[in-house]
């Protein structure tokens, strides 16, 4: 037993560079699986971002056609009923 210490204390200094690689490709696939992990899911901060984006498009579309209807209304006030076109606040339902 007393033969194998220096053996097994001057391990590390010897195989150092060993052990870390070793190291590193037990690693490797946990390391891929996360990373795919990663860009297949959405992060909140990512989601709320699409949706603040997706919400800004639905207001200006919303004014968009507003303004189109007003500017129809002011053109023939008779033939003006109340504004039927499209709403953002219909997006936030979907």
């Amino acid at each position: 037993m007393r033969s194998l210490r220096p053996l097994v204390l001057a391990l590390p200094l010897v195989a150092g560079g060993c052990i870390s690689t070793a190291a590193s490709v037990v690693k490797a696939p946990f390391q891929v699986a996360g990373k795919a992990v990663d860009w297949t899911t959405t992060s909140q901060e990512e989601a709320d971002r699409n949706y603040g984006r997706k919400m800004r498009k639905a207001e200006a579309r919303e004014g968009k056609e507003r303004r189109e209807w007003e500017k129809r209304c002011r053109k023939d006030p008779d033939d003006c009923g109340e504004y039927q076109g499209y709403r953002a606040e219909d997006a936030r339902r979907r």
